[in-house]
Order: C-alpha cells, then sequence, then structure tokens
C-alpha cells in the first residue's frame, strides 16, 4: 500500500509515522523558565545523533493558547529562554507518572509535583533531575532547526549523563546493565509502549569472516 505525503493531511502523516518507526524511546524533559517555574513532559519524535559532539534530538511542536494562536509548548520555550534542559528517560517504574507529566496543564504547573515525583540538583544545569528515573542526561541547547510552521528539532549536547548506580557494572570501563534499567519505547496509537525486554544478540560481520563464508 503506497501512502503519498504529498496527498494525504498531516494528522494522517502523523498516524502513519508513529504506527511505523518504533519503538522511539522517549525524552522526558525538564525545564525552567526565566523565573524558576519547573516544566516536565515527555516527547518521542527523539533520538541521540552524535557522540562526538554528543547531542540529542528532541521535535518539539506547538500548543494551541486560550486565545487559539499556536505558541512553542512550554518545554520548547523554557529551553529557548534558558538554553538549558535536562531528559530523563522513562522505566517500567515510571510509566505512570510520564503519563501525568503528559497531561496538558495550565502554563506554570508544575507537573514533576502533579505526579508525585521528587528531583536531584543538575551538575552543569539549573534545572534538576528526576530522582526516580535510572538515566539522565544533563543538556545545553546546541542548535535549532525550524521544521515548518509547526515544530522545531531541538538540538542539545550533552554535559553530563546520570546512571542509576547498581545498574553500573563497571564505571572505569564504562559498562552499563542495560536491561536492568527496564527503558519502555514509545509505539503506536494514543497509549501503547514496549519494554525493552525482550533482547536477542547478533554480532556484527566483519568483512573478512563474510568473504570466508559466503
Amino acid at each position: 500500500m503506497l501512502f503519498d505525503f504529498a496527498t494525504i493531511p498531516a494528522q494522517a502523516r502523523y498516524k502513519l509515522l508513529t504506527s511505523t518507526i518504533t519503538p522511539r524511546p522517549i525524552a522526558w524533559v525538564v525545564s525552567e523558565d526565566e523565573h524558576g517555574i519547573i516544566n516536565a513532559a515527555p516527547f518521542s519524535f527523539f533520538n541521540v545523533l552524535s557522540s562526538a559532539p554528543p547531542i540529542i534530538g528532541i521535535g518539539i511542536g506547538n500548543r494551541e493558547g486560550e486565545d487559539g494562536t499556536l505558541r512553542p509548548k512550554d518545554s520548547r520555550a523554557n529551553i529557548i529562554a534558558t538554553g538549558q534542559f535536562v531528559v530523563n528517560l522513562v522505566s517500567e517504574d515510571t510509566v505512570n507518572a510520564m503519563n501525568i507529566t503528559a497531561i496538558d496543564f495550565p502554563t506554570g504547573v508544575d507537573e514533576l509535583v502533579e505526579a508525585g515525583l521528587t528531583t536531584l540538583p543538575s551538575v552543569h544545569v539549573k534545572p534538576p533531575r528526576i530522582a526516580e528515573s535510572p538515566v539522565a542526561l544533563e543538556c545545553e541547547l546546541f542548535q535549532r532547526v525550524p521544521l515548518g510552521e509547526t515544530s522545531e528539532l531541538v538540538l542539545g549536547r550533552i554535559l553530563a549523563l546520570h546512571v542509576r548506580d547498581d545498574a553500573v557494572i563497571d564505571a572505569q570501563r564504562h559498562y552499563v546493565n542495560t536491561p536492568m534499567l527496564k527503558l519502555l519505547g514509545r509505539m503506536h496509537g494514543a497509549g501503547w509502549y514496549s519494554r525493552t525486554s525482550d533482547l536477542f544478540e547478533l554480532p556484527r560481520i566483519a568483512i573478512d569472516q563474510w568473504q570466508r563464508e559466503k
């Protein structure tokens, strides 16, 4: 079945993309406005894009204001204003709290308080990290890329990475017990998620091995 994106509306394109490009990691973004008011919200148009420099990318759209006009979502507005944010990753233990922070609360509401979450101070940025999250990435704004009139790609440089202590196998060698993190991915529809516990290993094939065995 061909879906020609030149002939279908944006909502249809969104449904097709989110139904097929799965699972998507979830950026649970904590930011602060210029007055120190904290905001937390999840975004699944997200991934790591580079390790040197260490860059993550998040697609953040607009929200409709009370007057019917579109304006940047609070997370994006805060990042633009302060240049700092923290990306927390979502685990099986925190998924219900994450879902609460996804509620379309009015500007100024602290979603972390609404969800009963606690915070820990960051090292390099002002916004705190979520204590219950097994992984947190402290970021500074690297670049903004407009994506038409309704969205923007926010690129962040990772300044520090926090991993829950019991999930670190060897700190000196930077080995992490990834399955222990029990991270979730975003799937299709309005509320489907995937666990990352069903794993299999497939070693990469060296070219000399391929030439010998083919």
